[in-house]
This record gives structure tokens, C-alpha cells and sequence, in this order.
């Protein structure tokens, strides 16, 4: 099946001043290099890996906030560009973002229910103001707010009713794609967990796409169908969340599951990394996770591995697939 959101060669690069003074010398930062995904209508694409993996970018090259410096992006068989005209702006009504912190999106001179109205003003939809105020009340209510919030400024809700308010915004325009980037955390357990049942209700009434970005495994692991692991750019692993976590093979992937606690530790939650992450303006030659691998070996050090697909559909950056799936069996037996 051709995929709702189709990812190809997706790369973006920013220069950076690599010292201090006006004529300091300029580096590449590699954000995201060469990322190739699919996602199909309905189902929920996890994207984990540590700060600067490039993630976050990701995420905003789909929505064409940011202009790839290679690469395509196709939803639903139309490219996505990021020229801020009269097309994009159709696109971004069926693809919206729900973002991490509401108080930095969230305008606190505004009641709440005037920002959850202004995606509708901005795109020209919806009708009357009377017919908007309406909608936006219908929208708050299906993400669990009451109906006197609706004149409620930011500072007088709490962490959770925030991230809801986010949620009505993104749903306004009948998105079809949603980008998560990082929804849940800065809520506690609890609200966080509250959170994520909305979302898959949502996505169960509604027929939504996720993209799922964040840093917490245990979360992703209840919301992903499938999970994509990151790392300075580059795709390392990507899988079905049940084969992910119950058999990773990438090493790095099995450095995230080590960081993960819990009551019965396994063999993969004793893999630890070697050293520091390196500067990403300095990627490493080879396999980009080489210095920190603890079975690196020559080949590593000196020839990148492409992205290749095992038996059952998982894909893997590394030049040891089979020898790190014997061995996971082996240690699983």
C-alpha cells in the first residue's frame, strides 16, 4: 500500500559558527540526514532517540515549517513544500501540531476559547463568529474542557487542561495528520496518562495519524504502532513497537531500553553506551554511533551502513544485523 505520509531522502542542514568573532568559521550540523519513512492512514509512528537526534525537525519538515535541504515529503500522494503560500496553507489544514509547552504557544493575554477560534479566522472558514464560537465550544468539550472555561485565560487552567486546549486548537481544522512533539512531558503521570488515552480516542472516532515524537519510551510504547529510533540524523532501527521492544537490534536502541527502569531487568537493559555523544558538527566517520558502540568494529569505523530490511519488515542501520539477531535469540532463550 502507498503510505498516507511518505518520507524520502529527507535531509536538513544548518551552519553554525564554530568559534567566537565575526569571521569564526562555519560548520555543518547534519540535523537530519537522509531519513526515509512511511506511515500508513490511521496507524502511529513513534520517533524516539536522545536530545539533538534530530527528531523535532523531523517533525517540523513534515509540516513544512522548515525547508528540507534535500528530500520530499508526500501526504497522501501531494508534496509537501515549505514555500508559506496559498498552497502550503491549504496543506496545513489536514496536518497539524500539537506542541510540548502550552504556556510558550498559548498567547496569556487571550482567553482560551478566542486562540482555539483564531486557526478557523486565520484559513477563513467556518462562517460566522457566532458559528465559530460554537464550533470551538463543541472542540473543547470533545477534549474534556467545560463549557465556562471557554473565557478562561491560560494562567487559570492547570498543566493538563493547557495541553488540552493545544489539542482543541490542532483539531479545529479537521487536521488528518497530527505531529506530537513531546505532548506529555511536562505533565505528571498521571495527567500525562490521561493525555495520551485522549489522543487514541481520537484517533479510534476520528481516523487520525500520529506522528509521536518523544524522548519516553514507556509512553511511545503505548501509543506507536511502529517505532523509528534516531541518532545524530540518521534512522538506526525502525519496527513494529512489539518486536522493538521485545527483541531490539540495534546496539543503540538497546542503549535507550537500558535507560528504561524496571522490576525485571533484561539482557538489553544491560547495554550501556561507551563515552559522550559526539558534537553533532563533527559526525563521526562510518557508522554514526561507532565511538559509543561497545561491538563497533573496523568495518564500522570506516564505512557507513545503509538502511537495510530484515525478514519481517523491521529495518536496521548496522553492518551486523544477523550476528545482533543471533545473538539477541540466543540471549532470549
Amino acid at each position: 500500500m502507498t503510505p498516507f505520509l511518505h518520507v524520502e531522502g529527507l535531509t536538513r542542514h544548518f551552519e553554525i559558527k564554530s568559534g567566537k568573532g565575526l569571521f569564526a568559521p562555519k560548520a555543518t550540523v547534519r540535523a537530519v540526514d537522509d531519513v526515509s519513512f512511511g506511515v500508513q492512514r490511521g496507524e502511529t509512528l513513534g520517533i524516539v532517540g536522545e536530545s539533538g537526534c534530530g527528531k523535532s525537525t523531523t517533525g517540523r519538515l513534515v509540516l513544512g515549517m522548515l525547508k528540507p535541504t534535500a528530500g520530499t515529503v508526500m501526504l497522501d500522494g501531494e508534496t509537501v513544500h515549505a514555500r508559506h503560500d496559498a498552497v502550503w496553507r491549504l496543506q496545513r489544514r489536514r496536518v497539524q501540531m500539537v506542541y510540548q509547552d502550552p504556556m510558550s504557544f498559548l498567547d496569556k493575554r487571550l482567553p482560551i476559547g478566542r486562540q482555539v477560534i483564531e486557526p478557523m479566522t486565520i484559513h477563513g472558514i467556518g462562517g460566522s463568529m457566532a458559528e465559530r464560537r460554537a464550533r470551538a465550544q463543541d472542540v473543547l468539550s470533545v477534549v474534556g474542557m467545560r463549557p465556562d472555561q471557554f473565557d478562561s485565560y491560560p494562567h487559570e487552567l492547570s498543566g493538563g487542561q493547557r495541553q488540552r486546549v493545544i489539542l482543541a486548537r490542532a483539531l479545529m481544522l479537521e487536521p488528518e495528520l497530527l505531529v506530537c512533539d513531546e505532548p506529555v512531558s511536562a505533565l505528571d503521570v498521571s495527567v500525562a496518562a490521561q493525555v495520551v488515552n485522549l489522543l487514541k480516542d481520537l484517533q479510534s472516532e476520528r481516523g487520525l495519524t500520529y506522528l509521536f515524537i518523544s524522548h519516553d519510551l514507556k509512553i511511545v510504547r503505548q501509543v506507536a504502532d511502529r517505532v523509528m529510533v534516531m541518532y545524530l540524523g540518521k534512522v538506526m532501527e525502525t519496527a513494529t513497537t512489539a518486536e522493538l521492544y521485545r527483541r531490539p537490534l540495534h546496539p543503540y536502541t538497546q542503549t535507550l531500553l537500558s535507560a528504561v527502569p524496571s522490576v525485571k531487568p533484561t539482557v538489553q537493559q544491560r547495554v550501556l553506551p561507551q563515552g559522550d555523544p559526539p558534537n553533532p558538527s563533527e559526525v563521526p566517520e562510518g557508522c554514526v554511533f561507532n565511538p559509543r558502540c561497545p561491538f563497533a568494529t573496523d568495518l564500522c569505523r570506516s564505512v557507513r551502513p545503509a538502511v537495510r530490511t530484515l525478514e519481517g519488515g523491521r529495518s536496521i542501520a548496522c553492518h551486523h544485523p544477523q550476528e545482533l539477531m543471533s545473538s539477541s535469540e540466543r540471549k532470549g532463550a
